[in-house]
């Protein structure tokens, strides 16, 4: 069984992280998608461990103290982070862990488990990316002014990924991702049991 990895997919918004996400999750078994820790209480339909794991702020500041969390952040009154447990048990499954995050949150990540595998997603030009972000209708004007240049800043970071793919047509920026996920399963140091048996069984 070749060794998972911890897949980080980010961006800027309007990229299409959320869908490309989703998609891979569908048409790829071997993908798990991470679960993320929070403060904030369940809303409705939400369940524990597979929406989030819900907890109060005291637990989650322990785990900040344990070092237990690959990344975290507090974003208005609540925190929200990726726990180290889940990813690697996952990794040691042999399942590929999906994480979809803001760059920032992706640089954290890179800090404290560098043999993730980063990719960025690119819009094909920067008015189809402010054509997306008023097409979606959930921002105000001046919100998708503010995530717009947001975009252009986060842009300077693309250099700390390992990976960029350029989401124009969904289906092709699918099997670009796709590939890259085939080729990082291939890499020796993830298929050392593989190889082990096969050296083994080859009297070397």
């Amino acid at each position: 069984m070749s060794k998972g990895f911890l897949l980080v997919i980010s961006g800027p918004s309007g990229s299409g992280k959320g869908t490309i996400c989703a998609e891979l999750l569908k048409r790829n078994k071997d993908l798990v998608f991470s679960v993320s820790a929070t403060t904030r209480g369940a809303r409705q339909g939400e369940k524990e461990g597979i929406s989030y794991f819900f907890m109060d702020n005291e637990r989650f500041q322990k785990m900040i103290e344990n070092d237990e969390f690959i990344e975290y952040a507090k974003v208005h009154t609540n925190y929200y982070g990726t726990p180290r447990k889940f990813v690697t048990n996952q990794i040691g499954k042999g399942n590929i862990v999906i994480l979809e995050i803001d760059v920032q949150g992706a640089l954290q990540v890179k800090k404290s488990y560098p043999e993730a595998v980063l990719i960025f997603l690119l819009p094909p030009s920067m008015d189809e990316l402010k054509n997306r972000l008023i097409g979606r209708g959930t921002e105000s004007q001046e919100e998708i002014e503010i995530r717009y240049k947001n975009a252009f800043k986060e842009m300077k970071y693309i250099y700390e990924y390992d990976y960029f793919v350029v989401n124009d047509n969904i289906m092709e920026a699918l099997k670009e991702i796709e590939a890259i996920i085939i080729a990082e399963k291939a890499k020796i140091n993830r298929g050392k049991n593989i190889l082990g048996k096969l050296l083994v069984e080859g009297g070397m």
